[in-house]
């Protein structure tokens, strides 16, 4: 008989319905099992193995919360429900027909526990997740699903969260408004979900190269900050729009700036994510080097007047280009000044587009005067 209960998902919200559902359907199993006689005595039970998806993802419109945040609400959730619970995190993959698969294969390397379909249920609403359990021999318990009508599912609750639609409370379970609250998601998911310059998986655009952006940065970031040295002022630097953090690696060299507290913010996830890579590998020897994940559009990322230097490289545009232009770009001219202490600088550098950029100019080049050869340089 059934011994486990295998529920993905991305778990960022819990909901009341979740925690009756699952009461229900583990109390059922464990009285088929003891009729059964397959009990081996009063410390078994259903195990609900909770395999949390997209776990290395966060502050994104699709998935929101940090894998350790919902993690405490899964615990606090089955403390309260009565459940024997396990947490596994399952890092995002490449969209495939074998994610089932690879879930299993996340949670025996973790823990052990080799789930297999003649000891494991899966709770599952989403048809095109269960069907690859049904696939692999699974059975199904269809939650939400399994309901006429069908309760709010929990990304719906969510999305009311989101939209300032206060009954989210009456269906969300009591574990995630205490960890909401406590940790103040509730502000993080509103501010990224109506996020209108961040796609759904925290970039600018979803054709993005970042590892060119990255590399891109890297070869001009001497050149930067050559360009602006002598005008930084220490005490708290912070570098909005930071890329992979290659500015603030020069900063870092700068034995003036030793005392100073380095700071990045950065936007896009993939380049936040390799700013913390390079401190984790010890890319600065400065201890106070820190990077946030924070759109500047969204409001206030420091508190007022405590900002010493502020640089921005190629991000003014960027703001006129996805905001909504002008009232973007004053936005963060504002926010800019009310963060920076009295009498410090704000060192900005970007591209100018020239007047009158709607006429058609037409270039006709010479093939006289210079050598064409018959091949591409490879040089």
């Amino acid at each position: 008989m059934p011994r486990y209960l295998l529920f993905p998902g991305r778990h960022h919200l819990l909901t009341r319905f979740q925690a009756e559902y699952l009461r229900r359907l583990t109390a059922a199993t464990d009285a088929a099992t003891d009729a059964d006689g397959a009990g081996d005595g009063p410390a078994d039970g259903v195990t609900v193995v909770w395999a949390v998806t997209s776990a290395n993802h966060e502050n994104t419109r699709r998935n929101p919360v940090p894998y350790h945040r919902r993690e405490a609400a899964i615990e606090r959730f089955s403390l309260l429900a009565g459940l024997r619970s396990v947490v596994v995190p399952v890092f995002d993959t490449a969209p495939t027909d074998r994610f089932a698969e690879v879930t299993l294969k996340t949670v025996a390397a973790a823990t052990g526990l080799e789930l297999t379909p003649a000891r494991t249920v899966v709770a599952c609403s989403t048809p095109e997740v269960a069907a690859m359990y049904t696939r692999l021999g699974f059975p199904i318990a269809g939650v939400e699903a399994d309901v006429e009508p069908p309760p709010a599912r929990p990304w719906d609750v969510l999305l009311r969260l989101a939209a300032d639609d206060p009954t989210w409370r009456d269906l969300a379970h009591p574990a995630t408004v205490d960890v909401y609250a406590r940790y103040r998601l509730d502000d993080l998911v509103r501010s990224v979900v109506n996020d209108p310059l961040v796609g759904d998986e925290g970039g600018l655009t979803a054709t993005r190269d970042y590892r060119t952006y990255a590399e891109a940065f890297a070869d001009a970031a001497q050149r930067k900050w050559d360009a602006v040295r002598e005008h930084v002022r220490p005490g708290r630097i912070v570098d909005v729009g930071c890329g992979a953090g290659a500015v603030l690696e020069r900063a870092d060299r700068e034995p003036a700036l030793r005392e100073s507290d380095l700071i990045g913010v950065e936007v896009a996830r993939h380049l936040y994510e390799e700013c913390v890579h390079k401190k984790a590998q010890g890319f600065f020897t400065n201890p106070n080097v820190f990077f946030y994940r924070r759109n500047v559009l969204g409001g206030a990322v420091f508190a007022p007047r405590s900002v010493d230097t502020t640089l921005t490289f190629a991000l003014t545009h960027e703001i006129w280009s996805y905001g909504d232009r002008l009232a973007s770009l004053r936005r963060f001219v504002q926010a800019i000044y009310d963060h920076t202490v009295p009498g410090g600088v704000w060192i900005n550098s970007d591209v100018c587009g020239p007047d009158g950029r709607d006429r058609t100019v037409r270039l006709r080049l010479s093939d006289t005067d210079g050598v064409n050869p018959t091949h591409p340089r490879t040089d």
